[in-house]
């Protein structure tokens, strides 16, 4: 299965309580944060959410 390389770039201050949640549920804490996630639905769903505050690549 394809795995998503997650990096958070912007700053969750001032963003709704949904999106600081999918951040943390993520494994998100600040800013340059990296995590390697299974390409889910679930996870592409919160990815979704907080697409203006991450950068996503694939990896093999």
């Amino acid at each position: 299965m394809a795995r998503l390389k997650v990096t958070q770039v912007r700053s969750e201050i001032g963003t709704k309580q949904n999106q600081r949640d999918s951040l943390r549920s993520l494994g998100l804490k600040r800013i340059n944060d990296v995590v390697v996630k299974e390409d889910r639905p679930e996870i592409r769903g919160m990815i979704f959410t907080v697409s203006h505050l991450v950068k996503v690549e694939e990896v093999e």
